[in-house]
């Protein structure tokens, strides 16, 4: 899987990044696991035209280790609310993708985090 991963994220700064995707993510039915909406205007021409499969995302995880710190790992596949499969979902393209780095870089900064 291809993914962003932001690592030693203190344990003690977890409740406000979950708080954070309470607020600008939907959580999953997995624990720790939030999905982000891509607006439609970056969908690939493929996805555009998938109206059924709409709307489209990415997951992001928090994760606690057991010892040491935690982490935010952000999946670059673009995956359908309503399907499993299709040849719609893929990896991220460029537009995507700079859409994903910048979710996270703008968590990391409202919440002053230290990575």
């Amino acid at each position: 899987m291809r993914q962003y991963l932001l690592d030693e994220i203190a344990r003690n700064d977890l409740p406000r990044v979950r708080q954070y995707l309470k607020k600008h993510a939907t959580a999953s039915s997995l624990e720790d696991i939030w999905w982000v909406d891509l607006p439609e205007d970056l969908l690939s021409p493929e996805q555009f035209a998938h109206r059924d499969c709409r709307p489209f995302r990415f997951a992001v995880e928090v994760g606690e280790r057991e010892v040491g710190d935690s982490f935010l790992r952000f999946e670059t596949l673009i995956r359908s609310r309503e399907k499993m499969r299709c040849t719609c979902i893929d990896y991220a393209t460029r537009q995507q993708r700079d859409f994903i780095l910048a979710f996270a870089d703008r968590l990391v900064e409202e919440l002053a985090l230290r990575t």
